[in-house]
């Protein structure tokens, strides 16, 4: 390996053809995607609207409080690549459950003490949504080889269905059992979303029985000189620059808001619409990727519609949020779809989508993960949102531009 290689990934599971499904297996194995998927945001969503109360009564600088965000999100690329060895070693369908298991856990681990517990519990969390989101579309892949559409479309809108039900319903859950004499605060609101998850986990418990008649899972040869390629890394970089936006949105918008004057039940409810209308754009945009071999007009466009939205929910008179929070979200929508799009589209074989891929996510959202934290220490060292806004502007001009390089029709080389 020479100097300027990085080492690469953990190779990339391609689960071997599975047996013929019959229909009700189909709509078991469907059923439990929609189900897990809608547990992989609420972890992430579900703090926001009720974070200020959270360090009011922990005694956390707004430091903390982006830490506190900021730690699942880095427990995504961390933890991603350990997915694959869990897959061989356990199987794929047996790691999906017991990981499920302890995102359960890790979302009550983080109410049931002070802030030792509430970081730990993150990072449960967050490790464990990172393995589980590697593994599906593998699942996607193997289940569905003629209904990806289909698969990956119920997946995806219930992993934006989780976001926004966790951005909009936690404050109002915590008002709702302070109405019945529920004691803790904000600490039931946040265990409750254990419930779905251990949901999702017993509706997945009978792929376990065709987990122990599936052959043995594979792997793909790794792809060389990958990590020397600038094309690689725009797209690496416009995926992970985008998602730091995106977790800002998820981690911060909601405290902003309300330092603008509204209430966490109205806060986490723009944020929760937002996130709904993510659904729809992200359906739109990939069929517009494929129009053109030159995807960067659609870059300009989308990323135009994030940064437009969200400097016009912070900053923007508030008779006028509804309005930006549309923007923003059919922005996010798309912008995501736009960039898992091009790891497709910039790889010439199915093997260099599947390591563009690793690298992109494993890189990414390591680097996504510092835009919340930034927020954190940015509105902590200053004590006004103003510098915040900066750093917006700031990631969505470096996302234009690594989108403007990986959206040109060019192709990465393999070795």
């Amino acid at each position: 390996m020479s100097a300027l290689e990085s080492p690469m990934p953990a190779p990339i599971v391609t689960p071997p053809p599975a047996p013929g499904l019959t229909r009700f297996q189909s709509i078991l194995m469907l059923a439990g995607l929609v189900l897990v998927g809608l547990n992989l945001r609420p972890a992430l969503s579900g703090v926001a609207p009720l974070l200020r109360e959270i360090r009011g009564q922990l005694d956390l600088s707004t430091a903390y409080g982006g830490l506190l965000t900021t730690a699942p999100v880095l427990c995504l690329g961390l933890f991603g690549p350990v997915a694959p060895r869990l897959a061989r070693r356990f199987g794929i369908e047996t790691t999906v459950f017991a990981t499920m298991i302890l995102l359960a856990f890790g979302t009550t681990l983080r109410t049931l003490g002070g802030a030792p517990l509430l970081f730990l519990g993150a990072i449960v969390c967050g490790a464990s949504i990172g393995v589980i989101g590697v593994l599906l579309p593998g699942l996607v892949k193997r289940d569905f080889p003629t209904r990806m559409g289909l698969a990956t479309g119920a997946y995806t809108m219930a992993l934006c269905f989780g976001a926004a039900a966790a951005a909009g319903l936690t404050a109002p859950a915590e008002q709702w059992l302070a109405g019945l004499d529920v004691p803790g605060g904000w600490r039931p609101a946040l265990a409750i979303w254990s419930v779905p998850a251990l949901v999702a986990a017993l509706a997945w418990a009978p792929q376990l029985a065709r987990a122990r008649r599936t052959p043995a899972t594979q792997h793909r040869p790794p792809v060389r000189g990958l990590w020397r390629q600038p094309l690689a890394w725009q797209v690496t970089l416009f995926m992970g620059l985008q998602s730091s936006l995106s977790y800002c949105v998820f981690g911060w918008l909601a405290p902003i808001l309300q330092d603008r004057g509204l209430t966490p039940v109205q806060s986490g409810f723009v944020v929760s619409v937002s996130a709904l209308l993510q659904v729809a754009s992200a359906m739109v945009a990939p069929m517009l990727t494929g129009r053109g071999p030159d995807q960067r007009w659609l870059v300009v466009l989308t990323l135009a519609l994030v940064i437009t939205g969200l400097m016009g929910a912070v900053a923007a008179p508030l008779s006028t949020l509804w309005l930006w929070a549309v923007i923003l979200g059919l922005g996010q929508g798309s912008v995501f779809a736009v960039a898992l799009m091009l790891i497709v589209l910039r790889s010439p074989t199915p093997e260099a989508a599947a390591a563009l891929s690793g690298m992109a996510q494993s890189v990414g959202y390591t680097l996504a993960a510092m835009g919340p934290f930034a927020v954190g220490v940015i509105k902590d060292r200053t004590g006004s949102w103003d510098a915040v806004q900066l750093l917006f502007l700031g990631l969505a001009a470096l996302c234009m531009l690594a989108g403007l390089g990986a959206g040109r029709n060019r192709t990465v080389t393999v070795g």
